[in-house]
């Protein structure tokens, strides 16, 4: 599976341009299920089990990365940009980016020529730009256009037990949705590969509009900050420790007794210690008359960055949770 994520998470796909990971996913899943996509770009997915469900549950992940979107074009050939979902500052500065198959910088004022109360502080994020070494306006527009989508550039390593890479929020979620899709299931099952996570959990509440589950999984990376300095209270989850699930965020409270079957699974996992932030689940679990619904993700150091790093051990557990908790569901259960 490993390898697969690795696929994954070199194609770039920002929200609203998820296309070539779209087309990756179903070169993988067709054969294996009944798949369409909808108006938005979603795919829809009826996998067929060796039984027929009581009722029907949805398993989500998002295809999309945050990225960033061109504005405009200075005269003399910088590009001005926008981020696309939730981008720190810090993260940007001197960084690679990719347009297509065009290549720049992510930069601004040079930092010997930044002195005083302004060397104090980060630059705000509209005083940066793409510098893709065009002259003049029209030489730039000759490779790019306002509306162009670009990527920061972060290979896919591994390092011991860790995961090295950009887009593994949510192509680690993307990788165990296929794995799942393409192996045998007891019980018949819906999944959705969404599109705009990262912009407002869009496409999930589409998806889940047109499936209408009962109940709903959702894969997920989720911020890890057990790094230096960090207190243990607010280090949120821990790599290595197993899958994080979500008792509550900024957009879900969170179906209490599939949490709680979650955390005596015998599966490695661990609550997610936090309140805050939200995914796709914040939209599915709203949909219609309401769906029952689950966060499991995979604790990942420096999220939204080009440098996100995971644990394979916690991505296995992710596989095999689940796994676990689609039987557990359709199998009664959770009623």
């Amino acid at each position: 599976m490993l390898e697969l994520l690795k696929n994954l998470c070199s194609i770039d796909g920002t929200s609203g341009d998820e296309g070539a990971v779209r087309d990756f996913i179903i070169s993988k899943i067709d054969g294996f299920c009944d798949w369409r996509t909808d108006n938005l770009g979603n795919i829809i997915v009826f996998k067929k089990g060796k039984k027929s469900a009581p009722f029907k549950l949805m398993i989500d992940a998002h295809t999309d990365e945050v990225g960033l979107i061109v504005t405009s074009i200075t005269s003399t050939g910088f590009l001005k940009f926008k981020t696309v979902g939730g981008i720190e500052t810090s993260s940007l500065m001197f960084r690679r980016v990719r347009l297509g198959n065009i290549y720049g910088v992510i930069s601004g004022k040079p930092v010997h020529l930044v002195s005083g109360e302004e060397g104090k502080k980060l630059p705000k994020a509209d005083t940066l730009y793409i510098d893709i070494g065009a002259s003049s306006k029209e030489e730039a527009l000759k490779l790019v256009n306002p509306g162009d989508r670009a990527v920061v550039c972060g290979e896919f390593y591994t390092v011991g037990d860790k995961v090295i890479s950009k887009a593994i929020d949510d192509r680690v979620g993307c990788a165990v949705l296929i794995d799942l899709i393409r192996s045998d299931s007891e019980y018949d099952f819906y999944a959705s590969f969404s599109v705009q996570e990262e912009i407002g959990l869009r496409g999930a509440k589409t998806a889940a509009f047109g499936i209408d589950p009962k109940y709903a999984i959702v894969l997920e990376s989720t911020t890890a900050a057990d790094i230096a300095g960090v207190p243990d209270e607010k280090r949120v989850c821990r790599l290595g420790s197993g899958v994080a699930v979500s008792f509550m965020d900024g957009a879900t409270v969170y179906d209490r007794p599939l949490y709680n079957a979650a955390l005596n699974s015998g599966i490695s996992a661990q609550p997610k210690c936090a309140v805050a932030g939200g995914n796709d689940s914040g939209a599915v679990h709203l949909s219609r008359e309401g769906v029952r619904t689950i966060a499991l993700s995979v604790p990942c150091r420096y999220i939204h960055s080009e440098s996100s790093v995971a644990d394979k051990r916690d991505i296995y557990a992710l596989r095999e949770l689940a796994e676990y908790m689609k039987n557990y569901i359709l199998s009664g259960g959770a009623e």
